[in-house]
């Protein structure tokens, strides 16, 4: 895959497949998966709280859980559909691509059904496996309200 725009509809195929540790591999050994609170608003996940900010390490423990038999959270097990517009390059400098993909997120476990819509942005650096994920930033349309426990990954 040498375009970055088929990135994110790549990414999101692995998760709704639930290949957890294929999408894991996606990530750069410093890649971080961040949902802020604030959604666009939050300039950083560090001066105020986010919803996840997660390095490799505890990605692959989330992974860990979602595919242990004994996850009493996926009983039933959780499924989820990405619906994405076409990602659009925001900005491209030598090996590091920056996307911006509007979506909508539908998770659903047993006779449940949560619906969130958003904007990712993913900040991507060029390897010679390809590309690869050094942040994934997920910013939820209206973040601050309640929000039902999300088990997968947006």
């Amino acid at each position: 895959m040498t375009d970055p725009r088929d990135f994110a509809a790549q990414e999101a195929a692995l998760l709704d497949e639930r290949r957890f540790d294929d999408w894991l591999a996606m990530f750069a050994e410093d890649g971080h998966y961040w949902v802020p609170l604030l959604g666009a608003a939050q300039a950083d996940p560090f001066s105020h709280n986010s919803l996840a900010y997660e390095d490799r390490l505890l990605l692959q423990l989330r992974v860990e859980r979602l595919k242990n038999p004994r996850a009493h959270s996926q009983h039933p097990a959780s499924h989820s559909q990405h619906v994405l517009q076409p990602s659009r390059i925001e900005r491209e400098e030598g090996d590091e691509a920056w996307l911006r993909t509007p979506f909508l997120y539908v998770e659903a476990r047993g006779e449940g059904q949560i619906l969130l819509s958003g904007t990712t942005r993913h900040h991507l650096v060029r390897t010679p496996e390809g590309w690869r994920i050094r942040e994934k930033r997920v910013d939820l349309l209206n973040a601050p309200r309640a929000l039902p426990a999300i088990q997968l990954f947006i």
